[in-house]
């Protein structure tokens, strides 16, 4: 099992295969530089390593812009890493003083003193350190002079795998494509949030909900409307539909995320749930009245369901 530690607790492991990155989201184009370096590890007997940044360096080195929302949480992250069989997560926190740090430094200081590296894995395109000055080639010059080996992945390796996670985030964001997300993620996209007290409209109207509030602030949120979802409590996943709105029948202007659980009936309060979301359903709709609303959500539940039975067939 992966664990994460922070920079200042790491402990230096010179058999060490490391690469750097933010890797959020853990995507499809991260996954080819998470399996070279899974596999120098186990060609070397050493520890798998993956260095990351908390918070984002974007919202860092461009501090008068938008917080950037983040396809992974830290935990997230690391459980997915851990998943696919990463040793160790090593977070270094990302400050002003930190982003000033020049690529020389940041490889001698902090790779080879203070983590131990004896392969050092790097994309075809990746530049880093103080205004990204950085290349394969610093990194190249350093192992030679340290006496670490560098692999670099290259563009054939990496192929259609050319994934970014802004364009995640825009498919999310701006249409709520969750079914794109999936393919580049190479997994549903996936939220961790708290079940907290609602209104209770929908158990008055025979759709109980549980409102999620999410896990952390600057988690992406896809675009309003209803989704078909999964939704994993205590251990155990059940189908169901959510809707991500401000629910304007009940004219309400705050946005809520709230899932109906479908063939499920307990106390949950308080309990932290995950959504792996499935598929839009629909935009938000204002209808005349609750009987109008029912009536869509037994469409949606319908539809729903069908969705999520084709998945669990295949």
């Amino acid at each position: 099992m992966g664990k994460m530690v922070y920079l200042n607790e790491a402990k230096r492991a010179k058999n060490s295969i490391v690469t750097v990155g933010t890797f959020d989201g853990v995507h499809a184009g991260h996954r080819v530089l998470v399996n070279t370096v899974l596999e120098k590890a186990e060609q070397r007997n050493g520890r798998s390593v993956i260095v990351t940044f908390d918070p984002h360096p974007r919202d860092i080195i461009n501090p008068g812009k938008q917080g950037i929302k983040l396809l992974t949480t830290l935990k997230e992250r690391c459980q997915l890493l851990a998943d696919i069989g990463i040793d160790e997560m090593i977070v270094i926190p990302f400050d002003r003083d930190f982003s000033l740090l020049s690529s020389e430094a940041f490889v001698r200081d902090i790779i080879w003193e203070k983590i131990g590296v004896s392969e050092f894995v790097i994309g075809y395109d990746h530049q880093f350190g103080r205004n990204r000055e950085g290349t394969i080639e610093t990194v190249q010059k350093l192992g030679h002079e340290l006496g670490f080996d560098v692999h670099v992945v290259s563009k054939q390796e990496v192929g259609d795998k050319t994934v970014s996670s802004s364009a995640i985030r825009k498919a999310l964001q701006d249409r709520g494509d969750v079914e794109l997300a999936a393919r580049l993620l190479e997994r549903p996209y996936l939220l961790h949030g708290t079940v907290v007290h609602g209104e209770n409209r929908g158990k008055q109207i025979g759709y109980p909900t549980a409102n999620i509030k999410p896990e952390h602030p600057d988690k992406v949120i896809p675009k309003t409307g209803v989704y078909a979802v999964r939704t994993r409590v205590s251990g155990r996943f059940y189908g169901g539909m959510m809707n991500i709105g401000v629910r304007p029948t009940f004219n309400g202007d705050k946005e809520t995320l709230e899932v109906h659980l479908f063939d499920f009936d307990q106390e949950i309060y308080g309990t932290t749930v995950q959504i792996h979301f499935i598929k839009r359903i629909r935009d938000e709709q204002q209808f005349t009245g609750v009987d109008q609303l029912v009536e869509q959500l037994h469409e949606d539940k319908k539809i729903s369901q069908e969705v999520l039975n084709r998945i669990s067939h295949k």
